[in-house]
């Protein structure tokens, strides 16, 4: 007999969404809650079992003030320019998630809660891309089980990439052998149904043995 309802859990797999537009940023987050998640989360796989990763959870206005411009300074051209390309291009739903991203850009100071997940970095900073990849499989696990957890709890989340390591550093105090990987904004949400998003055939994605064999 399996001990898990396989029906919540696929619900809890195909539901996590990345949420921005719906998070609510007056309703105040429950921090024993983003602590119970972090428990959950630590019990991901690391790489060699380091366990190299720290988590910053800030709820201090001035701090996520500081944050959100660093994070605009490095991220708006970029949503800006993604956003008019899909647009160009008629890409309907990417310009949506662009225009989404800009959104949570724009009031990332007003998320109740802003977890910043780090790793310990012991490579060389020109490291080989299979050492890179080595190291975020250390943490990248430990992140999306941290959501899962959220999205169990009725909390939205959402993994955005801050481009601008050296500020960010220096405002939380980082350790120079330590990297953020992510912003994670936390809040409760606006509604509580989310459904799977749309996604290609699995046919177009999964190949059998070799590349383009079905």
């Amino acid at each position: 007999m399996n001990e898990f309802n396989l029906a919540e859990t696929d619900k809890l797999l195909s539901t996590t969404r990345a949420v921005r537009k719906r998070l609510d940023f007056e309703k105040k987050v429950d921090l024993k809650v983003i602590y119970d998640c972090l428990e959950l989360a630590i019990q991901a796989p690391t790489g060699s079992n380091k366990q190299g990763w720290r988590w910053i959870v800030v709820t201090e206005q001035e701090v996520k003030k500081k944050l959100a411009d660093i994070y605009r300074m490095g991220n708006s051209h970029y949503l800006e320019s993604g956003k008019m390309n899909a647009s160009d291009q008629g890409e309907t739903q990417n310009e949506r998630v662009f225009d989404s991203a800009i959104y949570l850009a724009e009031n990332f100071e007003r998320v109740p809660v802003l977890v910043v997940p780090c790793i310990e970095v012991k490579v060389p900073a020109n490291m080989k891309s299979t050492l890179s990849s080595a190291l975020y499989g250390s943490i990248i696990p430990a992140i999306w089980s941290f959501q899962l957890a959220l999205r169990s709890r009725e909390l939205g989340s959402v993994y955005t990439t801050p481009h601008l390591e050296e500020p960010i550093k220096e405002l939380l105090e980082i350790p120079k052998d330590f990297i953020p990987v992510a912003f994670i904004p936390v809040a409760h949400t606006i509604g509580k149904k989310f459904k799977p998003a749309k996604r290609n055939p699995l046919k177009d994605v999964v190949f059998k043995n070799i590349w383009n064999n079905n």
